[in-house]
């Protein structure tokens, strides 16, 4: 059996848990760090992101001149997480809020900064909510990483790799913890067995630290846990996430003592589409949904209030749940696409991901047909027509049942096309959340002005079948500000430490029912600095 130890061991080599190692070596700790992937692979679901994170006051909101504050942006952050009215339910996951907004600018932007990445010069901005004084961004937050997360992944992956403390870490790949060994009350390692060769083996440690995600990647617990806002879990259920966030570590935490909180809040999303390239099982993509698509039901018939992306990513999927089938249709043009259609992530976004400044303008200017071509080669999802009657054909074969009325489908596009044609003056919700949005130039570069989808000169005409996709955890392992593991009481369960999506981000889920886009990977930087920083103080 393989034994090893050190001052610290921390299990999963995601954001959280690089950031965690790369800090704990700045004070010359030793650490032993595990992950069940191989090397090349390291930097879990972070790796896959399109890199977006959520900050406050920073150089680039100030040259745009948006003024930001983080009393303004706890106030956005608290009132859309509609937090449990029990204070004791939701006491630390608050404190997490509170803090972060404050320390932010210096734990997250100045820190990455500080590693040699930069961000896109405007901010983007998404999670606006979805009446005023609801909650959601008040002004945009959302920076996103120049080189997206696959750059920001690959850049401390290689400080670690490279780190001037670096034979204090010791770094095992392709290890899969099944339990945590306790000693005299406190956690002191864990067990587990080999990927590779299914060897037993056993690590030590005075300070274990759980970062290994949540659980959305096991879609069994994903509607295990499905939130009674939405219904009942769809039958069809893809997985955005990473298969090796399948829980197991929140079983042994708990089963070590800690308290489980709030696993039903979840963050997934309702445009999903399967990868025609598929890595795990259920494998889906996470589309940015067109504004000025026709987002419908799977009967081809307008959703009412229509659904815009942008403003309440969580009411998305719950108006899609309501549904009696959860699986819904966009459709759209050839030209929107170009100008519109993306898909979330640094697989599908290489102009940004490869730090192609020229690529980007190519994309803004001219759309991004490289993408708009393999979607409607590949996408098993997607169907094309020259009409909507042949549009309504192939949708219906697609699903099998003659759902979508030609008839009833034309008659909607066209009252929609007299909206589009109507310019300001439309009543129509979504063309006045449009005109909205496209005040804000970040916003106004990727959104068609007034587009109809009856064009000629538009063709083909797409529609797109969605899905729900799992993606990520809002809660976990409930900690305090100290990162420490807590039982049911409020006690410390000692020697045990969660940071990131593990611990909900912080606190056990620190953004309450819903929130804003970019405090998943600023929610792991800051855990881990705070961990570190709590381990330094405390002499650990």
């Amino acid at each position: 059996m393989e034994r090893h130890g050190g001052d610290i061991l921390v299990i999963g080599a995601g954001l959280a848990g690089i950031v965690c190692a790369l800090r704990l070596l700045d004070q010359g700790r030793r650490v032993l760090l595990l992950d069940r992937d191989t090397e090349q692979n390291l930097g879990g679901l972070a790796k896959e992101s399109f890199g977006g994170i959520l900050l406050v006051d920073t150089p680039e909101q100030r040259r745009q001149r948006i003024q930001d504050t983080p009393e303004q942006a706890l106030q956005d952050w608290l009132r859309f997480g509609d937090f449990s009215r029990d204070s004791a339910v939701d006491h630390w996951p608050r404190r997490w809020a509170e803090h972060y907004v404050h320390d932010c600018l210096q734990d997250v932007y100045h820190w990455l900064r500080g590693q040699g990445l930069s961000f896109l010069p405007l901010p983007l901005w998404v999670e606006r909510g979805m009446t005023p004084g609801g909650g959601g961004n008040s002004v945009p937050r959302w920076h996103v990483v120049w080189g997206t997360g696959h750059g920001l992944m690959q850049t401390l992956v290689q400080r670690l790799l490279q780190h001037p403390q670096r034979d204090r870490l010791t770094l095992l790949c392709q290890h899969r913890v099944e339990s945590l060994q306790t000693t005299a009350g406190a956690v002191s390692g864990c067990a587990g067995v080999r990927e590779d060769t299914g060897e037993a083996f056993e690590a030590e440690a005075p300070v274990v630290v759980v970062a290994a995600g949540g659980i959305n990647g096991n879609l069994d617990l994903v509607r295990q846990h499905w939130h009674a806002d939405w219904n009942r879990p769809p039958e069809t259920l893809l997985n955005g996430a990473l298969p090796f966030a399948d829980g197991r570590l929140h079983q042994a935490a708990q089963q070590a003592g800690a308290e489980l909180t709030h696993l039903d809040r979840q963050w997934n999303y309702a445009a999903g589409i399967r990868h025609w390239r598929p890595r795990k099982p259920e494998h889906g993509l996470s589309l940015v949904p067109p504004r000025s698509a026709l987002w419908l039901n799977w009967r081809g018939e307008r959703i009412w209030p229509p659904l815009v992306s942008g403003y309440d990513t969580r009411d998305l999927v719950t108006q899609i749940c309501a549904q009696d089938k959860a699986c819904s249709w966009q459709l759209l043009n050839r030209r929107i696409a170009l100008k519109e259609l993306a898909i979330s992530g640094a697989e599908f976004n290489p102009s940004i991901r490869n730090h192609s400044r020229l690529g980007v303008l190519r994309d803004l200017l001219l759309g991004n047909r490289r993408l708009v071509d393999e979607v409607l080669a590949h996408s098993t999802d997607v169907v094309t027509g020259q009409s909507l009657e042949e549009l309504a054909e192939r949708m219906n074969a697609l699903q099998g049942d003659q759902a979508v009325d030609a008839k009833a489908l034309h008659d909607l596009v066209t009252r929609y096309d007299q909206e589009v044609a109507q310019g300001e003056a439309s009543t129509d919700p979504q063309r006045q959340r449009i005109a909205e949005l496209r005040r804000w130039k970040g916003d106004r570069l990727r959104i068609c002005k007034a587009q109809p989808i009856l064009d000629g000169k538009a063709l083909p005409l797409i529609a797109i079948r969605e899905h729900i996709i799992s993606r990520k955890s809002l809660g976990g392992i409930h900690t305090n500000l100290a990162c420490e593991a807590l039982r049911a009481d409020g006690s410390a369960v000692p020697g045990l430490y969660a940071i990131g999506e593990a611990a909900g981000f912080g606190g056990g889920g620190m953004n309450g029912l819903r929130a804003l886009e970019g405090t998943f990977l600023g929610g792991c930087i800051y855990s881990a600095q705070r961990l570190a920083r709590a381990l330094s103080e405390g002499g650990r």
